[in-house]
This record gives C-alpha cells, structure tokens and sequence, in this order.
C-alpha cells in the first residue's frame, strides 16, 4: 500500500491511498464467505458456495463493494498511523479508480488536530471573588436553620408575606379544564409557583377563592395563558425557635450555640474556597482561549452541536416539555438557539483542543487507576453499577473518551496550579489549599475528579 497526505487546511489533510488487490485478497475472500451464507443455490449447502456460482447470482461488483468497504477502515488507519495524523472524527473516503485484479485508489478527507502555539502557562493571571467572611453570612445560615426547624401554626387573619397557605387550583384555558392541584403548600412571596398567585393570595383569609390569569411554563400546556381558581384552605404563620444554647443541642452535635456559629463559619469558609476553585477552573480556560489561536474543524463543531442539542432534548423529554415550549419559555427565537448551541460547541472544541495541546506538550500520561477512579465516579453519577457502566464503556468504544477527559482535567489542573491567582483584593490565592479542601469535603463514596 502506497499512500501521500496533503494538507487542506489547518484542521483537514487529504490522504491519496493505492493499495495492490494482493492486499485486499483476504478482505474479498471473506466477502464471498459472507455472501455464500446468504444465498440458497440448488447442489450446494449454505456458505459453501463457490466463489464462481456468488459471482453468477450476485455480481462480482457486490462481492468486490463489500470487500473493499470492510477493509477501508484498516487501511485509512494504516495511513493515519503511517503519516502520524491526529486524528478529530471519523473520515470522509471515496473510492476513486477500482481497477479489479490490480489495484484500488481511495482518497480520505480526515480532520486533524491543529497546531497550537500555547501560552506560557506560569505568565496567565487569573481573578477569582474573595472569600468574604462577616457575621452577616453566619446569621443568614442561622435564620435557614431556624426556618427548617420552624413550626406552623394557624392564624385567623389575611394572608401576608411569608405565612404557609393550603391551597387547592384549578386551572382552565378556552373554557377547557387543562390541570388541578389539591392540599398545596405555599409560601406567600415566594414566587416559586406560578406568576400572579402571590398578587391573588395576599390579602386573602381561610376559605377565600381568587382567580386570576397566568401563562403555563411547564408541562404539555406550557405556552398557554390559563384562568386559574385558588381556594384558600387555611392561613398558618411561621414561628421560628429561639437561637440558644437549646436550639444547637437540639439540631447539632454541639452544646452551645457559639458552637454552632463557629462550626458555620468554618463550612462557609470552604464552601468559598470550593468556589474559588471552580472559578479558577473556569477562567482558566477563558485565559488559556484568549492567548492562543486554534481554527475550528467545523465538522467537529457540528458534531459537538448535535450532540448537545440532542442531551437537551432528552433532558426536556423527561420533564414533559419540547424545544419548542422550551425556547417559548426562554423567549428565544429559533434562530437564536442555534447561535447559542453553535457559539457553546465552538468554545467546548476550542477548549478540548488547547487542553489535548497541552497533554501533548507537557507529555501528561494516566494511570490504569486514574481511569478506574473516574468510570466508579460517574458510574455513581448516573446511579448504575460501576462495571456495568465499565463494559458498557468497552463496547461502545468510549473508554478512550474517557481517557482523553482524565488527561485533559490533568493539564487543566496543571495551568490552575502554575498561573498566578489572586482574588478581588488582589491578594493571592493559594489554591493548593483551596484543592485540598475540595478533596476533604467530596462525598466518600464519589472519587474527586
């Protein structure tokens, strides 16, 4: 096989590929083996017919196209390896000249890993918020923590912000009874239900019935404006328990409520410094984009596109909505959808691709236990048995996805932990730290990515 590349654009090669028919002899032969299973001919059981007898009921251009397309996966690879590409996808092949007896002449359009010139990692700065610690958080988790423990108790008088109503809706569109709801809890103010109720219930007492007109965002009606009747079952207030030495024994380890204050402190500390990790994470990629120029194979960007919209898609179907009722309540043409899909799949291959950059060029390698590590943890994401997960990986031939994700968090890492990081203040960050308090407070039974 003789075979020459040549360079289309900075994502594309062109390989022009020759191969003797000497070399495909084994890929015809079972061609004909293939075909001999397939066909009934009078004389001769199934799979031993002589190639001569496939030639007169088949054609022997059936039998030479099956051929050929089984052996052109291993001969572009060939190629790939030969003239070491880095290979994005799956490639585009033609068969050009078949000349039967001598030779065959394929032309494969195969998009390749540009070259990257990557920024001194050590020279990016880096911004991230700071970590601001003040009473003011400590009682805002205090007064969540009284709330969980508050109890309800009814009250003769209108509703007001913050009371807990029984609600029973009934909701109809066009005179046509579309949805109910009976024995609702709600929470006056909270907006979390639909639009317009909190207009209608306040001011309202036990056993008032207010209607009122708001447009459906979720469901198989989502898009419709709906008349909406609400009867109010009953008024409760909230009364919350007092912060003493009591309230911590009763809802913590600790004795006395300094205790609790302190033990608050501390968790919002970390759950700061967790924050300023993924910011760093985040905007290190932001950094490592804006100092470097990478063409876009737009094939790879399709791809990436629809992919995405398809993970959407069966993330709507699950929750009863389509594209359409989706994008109505985001008030988003259609138009814009795909600039938003196009814009995301531009910046995931752009980040992949400086990442995969950078694996190369610092020669990052992965152990059998780091890959191990991260099958378990998303095994446990998606809530199925790790090996089952695992062969499943192996038959569908993304565990090398797999690998190529570890490596790419691996060089991520890496930039996080040699660029400069300082937050607002402008005072550094030592995200060392801050990575090590992400390991602490990661669930035990979810390996840290």
């Amino acid at each position: 096989m003789k075979s020459t590349v040549e360079t289309v654009s900075p994502t594309q090669v062109r390989l022009d590929i020759e191969v003797p028919f000497a070399e495909l002899a084994s890929s015809i032969d079972e061609a004909y083996r293939s075909i001999a299973r397939e066909i009934n001919v009078p004389g001769f059981r199934k799979g031993k017919v002589p190639p001569r007898l496939v030639d007169r009921r088949v054609g022997r251009a059936t039998v030479l196209q099956e051929g050929i397309n089984n052996a052109v996966p291993g001969l572009v690879a060939k190629a790939v390896d030969e003239h070491k590409l880095r290979v994005l996808g799956p490639p585009d092949v033609d068969l050009t000249e078949l000349e039967d007896g001598e030779k065959i002449i394929l032309k494969a359009d195969v998009e390749v890993r540009p070259e990257i010139k990557l920024p001194d990692v050590s020279a990016l700065e880096i911004s991230v918020d700071e970590v601001n610690m003040d009473a003011g958080a400590v009682n805002a988790e205090l007064a969540k923590l009284q709330e969980r423990f508050a109890t309800l108790k009814a009250v003769q008088r209108p509703a007001a912000a913050g009371d807990y109503l029984g609600l029973d809706l009934h909701a109809t569109a066009d005179g046509e009874d579309i949805d109910e709801a009976k024995s609702v809890t709600y929470k006056v103010g909270s907006g979390d239900l639909l639009d317009g109720l909190d207009e209608a219930v306040t001011g309202s007492s036990a056993g008032d019935e207010k209607t009122f007109s708001t447009k459906l965002v979720g469901g198989e009606h989502a898009g419709r404006v709906a008349d909406v009747t609400v009867n109010v079952r009953s008024v409760k207030e909230q009364e919350l328990p007092e912060l003493d030495d009591e309230f911590a024994q009763s809802t913590s380890e600790f004795d006395t409520i300094a205790q609790l204050r302190e033990q608050l402190d501390e968790q919002l500390r970390k759950t700061g410094q967790l924050r300023q990790v993924n910011q760093a994470r985040e905007r290190a990629v932001d950094a490592l984009l804006e100092g470097v120029e990478i063409p876009l194979p737009q094939r790879v960007v399709a791809r990436e596109m629809e992919n995405n919209k398809k993970q959407l898609a069966g993330y709507l179907e699950r929750l009863g909505l389509g594209i359409e009722s989706y994008l109505s309540s985001q008030g988003k043409s259609e138009a814009e959808f795909d600039d938003s899909l196009r814009s995301d799949a531009e910046k995931s291959v752009r980040t992949q691709l400086v990442l995969d950059a950078l694996v190369e060029a610092e020669e990052l390698g992965i152990t059998d236990t780091e890959i191990t590590t991260e099958v378990v943890r998303r095994a446990q994401l998606a809530q199925v048995d790790p090996q089952q997960f695992a062969d499943h990986l192996v038959r569908s031939r993304q565990l090398a996805l797999v690998a190529a994700d570890v490596r790419r968090e691996k060089a991520l890492s890496l930039v996080v932990e040699q660029a400069s990081i300082r937050d607002g203040s402008g005072a550094t960050v030592d995200i060392s730290a801050a990575l090590t308090t992400e390991a602490d407070a990661a669930p035990a039974t979810v390996p840290a990515p």
